[in-house]
């Protein structure tokens, strides 16, 4: 049985400012209609064999995780929740030790994806998924290595050896190298003996747990011990907080591959992206005349070469040749095109501003709905919240605002202090602060409110919550 885990971890920075660290890039519809932890979910139908996935991802995103599994039909064995962020070498371990948990008796191959990588040729995936199967079978370590188009200095680059099965067209791995220069890049692509390093990989979760516990013993020790001591709620695995935290924090390339004599590297060519900067998902989209993608309400004269979204407003662009233009409510970026990687400066800086357009968009998703500021001064905010049907909010106070709702659409059903009531379209109702108060959509339509909130401190983090239907805390 192939058991896919996706690990969906990552923040996207370099997608800034349409990927924010709340709503990162893997849950963000980039590329077509889906968001492309949806695309890679989708792209597992059809091969054989292949049982509910895992995902592994933060605390965080744990409700967008599972509502966008439902949105698209799919049922995930677990959601395993990191309390902290510990690389890719945990992550796949705390996974691994997840499945052997869970079937003791069985030694089932695990395909390990990235929850934010475009393949386009899912038939020719779907063959190198099967080949890699096979081998991975045998007791190896599979990687996936990207047939290089051009001589690449943004990826890593691994090395083949000699076959090691010429009918899956499956070889030895040489060694491992990091990001070249661009003169070593054209010579590893003009050798013909160089592939990407995808970070997709294959094995056994007996086989990956036995290297760990080799080669990098700590780890291994870490996240057994947060799966032993790890909390099963529902769809959720939430590690233990102490064990994990303990665990160093490294790549499964520097924590096992790159010491390993087990490894094995399939050659795939599937029109594979990472989209790790703006540059990337210009390449992967469909051009106009001019080599143009323009997404949304976009006016253009002498414009070239060029990724220009809108998402919130008109964009005109004159004269321009290779830029990067991206506008979302609250922020625009404006780059060139071949600089676009250097987004990861103005994150930086935004971190060191301690900046809230680093973390959340306007629009904010909850596991109940959404919301949306409308507008922010000193002393007052007005919001758009969305709830669904048969939600509701915790049961909170605010020490420091008072709210007021209007009801737009919808029906609301309403605790506020000892009172319980239900209110129509165009009804209000005012919460005083430190009044404990609810929010809940009894029925079968989207409930839209406006909250007016007034006071000293209007932070999201002014919330003293009492009782949860999703288990949090703050």
């Amino acid at each position: 049985m192939i058991i896919p885990v996706i690990l969906s971890g990552g923040t996207g920075s370099r997608l800034w400012p349409m990927s924010r660290e709340l709503n990162p890039k893997q849950f963000l519809p980039l590329c077509s209609d889906q968001s492309m932890l949806q695309e890679t979910m989708t792209r597992l139908r059809g091969i054989a064999d292949i049982a509910a996935p895992v995902v592994v991802c933060n605390e965080e995103h744990r409700f967008l995780v599972a509502q966008q599994m439902r949105d698209i039909g799919v049922s995930v064995d677990k959601i395993i929740l990191e309390p902290v962020g510990r690389n890719t070498a945990p992550a796949i371990g705390a996974a691994a030790a997840y499945v052997q948990s869970k079937y003791p008796d069985g030694d089932d191959v695990l395909l390990i994806l990235a929850a934010d990588h475009v393949i386009q040729n899912t038939a020719a995936f779907h063959l190198v998924v099967r080949s890699g199967y096979q081998v991975a079978q045998q007791g190896q370590l599979v990687t996936f290595g990207i047939v290089p188009s051009k001589a690449e200095t943004g990826y890593g680059y691994i090395k083949r050896a000699g076959l090691f099965a010429a009918e899956e067209n499956a070889y030895c791995v040489a060694r491992f190298v990091e990001k070249p220069n661009l003169e070593t890049a054209q010579q590893y692509y003009s050798s013909g003996e160089y592939y990407w390093n995808s970070g997709m990989f294959m094995f056994k979760a007996s086989t990956i747990l036995q290297e760990l516990e080799t080669l990098s013993g700590e780890i291994y020790q870490a996240v057994k011990k947060a799966v032993d001591k790890g909390v099963k709620d529902l769809d959720f695995c939430r590690l233990d907080v102490t064990a994990f935290t303990a665990s160093p924090s490294d790549s499964i390339d520097y924590a096992v591959m790159e010491k390993t004599d087990n490894a094995v590297v399939l050659p795939l060519d599937a029109d594979w992206n990472d989209v790790g900067a703006w540059s990337a998902l210009w390449e992967v989209k469909e051009h106009d005349s001019d080599g143009n993608v323009l997404l949304g309400d976009v006016l253009k004269y002498d414009l070239t070469n060029s990724y220009v979204h809108a998402e919130e407003r008109m964009i005109a662009v004159i004269g321009m040749d290779n830029c990067v233009i991206v506008e979302t409510a609250d922020a625009v970026l404006v780059a060139d095109k071949s600089r676009s990687q250097d987004v990861k400066e103005i994150v930086t800086q935004l971190k060191q501003s301690h900046r809230e357009e680093i973390l959340l968009h306007q629009k904010v998703y909850r596991p109940w709905g959404s919301y949306e500021t409308l507008q922010e001064t000193e002393r007052f905010k007005v919001k758009r919240i969305i709830v669904n049907p048969g939600a509701q909010l915790s049961l909170q106070m605010h020490h420091h605002r008072a709210e007021h709702w209007v009801v737009v659409k919808g029906t609301a059903k309403i605790v506020c202090g000892e009172k319980e009531f239900v209110m129509t379209e165009d009804q209000s109702n005012y919460i005083p602060l430190g009044t404990k108060h609810r929010l809940e959509n009894p029925g079968v339509i989207p409930l839209e409110i406006i909250e007016i909130q007034t006071g000293s401190y209007l932070g999201e983090d002014d919330i003293v919550r009492f009782d949860d239907n999703y288990g949090r805390k703050t």
